[in-house]
C-alpha cells in the first residue's frame, strides 16, 4: 500500500458486504480521472468558486478510503478555492493527481482480494 492505511481501511469496512465494498472501490476507479480533470480545469480557468467544491468533494470521496495524505492535498486544494489564492497551486495538483493515481492502485489491489 502506498497511500490507504491498510489496517484502518479494514476497520473502516469490516462490517461491509464485499459486493458493496467493490461497489464502492468501482465508484471511485472509474470517476477518479473525471475528478482529476475537473480540478484541473477549475486550476487553469481559476475558477476558486468550483475549485474548493471539487476539493472539498473530492476530500470526502478519499476520506472514505483511509488515504490521509491524499485527503491533505485535497484540503489544499479546497482552501486554495475558498481563498482564491493560486499560489503552488500547479504543483498542489501534480502532487495530488500522484496520489490519486497511487490510491487508484492501492484500490485495484484492495478489489482483488474482495474478488
Amino acid at each position: 500500500m502506498k497511500v490507504i492505511d491498510k489496517q484502518l481501511f479494514d476497520d473502516t469496512f469490516q462490517y461491509f458486504d464485499n459486493e458493496i465494498v467493490v461497489e464502492i472501490i468501482d465508484i471511485f476507479l472509474n470517476e477518479y480521472n473525471d475528478r482529476l480533470t475537473t480540478i484541473k480545469s477549475s486550476i487553469d480557468t481559476k475558477n476558486f468558486e468550483d475549485l474548493k467544491f471539487h476539493g472539498h468533494s473530492l476530500k470526502g470521496v478519499v476520506a472514505n478510503f483511509a488515504a490521509p495524505s491524499v485527503q491533505s492535498v485535497a484540503k489544499i486544494m479546497e482552501d486554495r478555492g475558498i481563498n482564491a489564492e493560486d499560489t503552488n497551486l500547479i504543483e498542489d495538483f501534480a502532487e495530488l493527481e500522484k496520489l490519486v493515481l497511487e490510491l487508484a492502485d492501492d484500490l485495484k489491489e484492495i478489489r482483488s482480494n474482495y474478488n
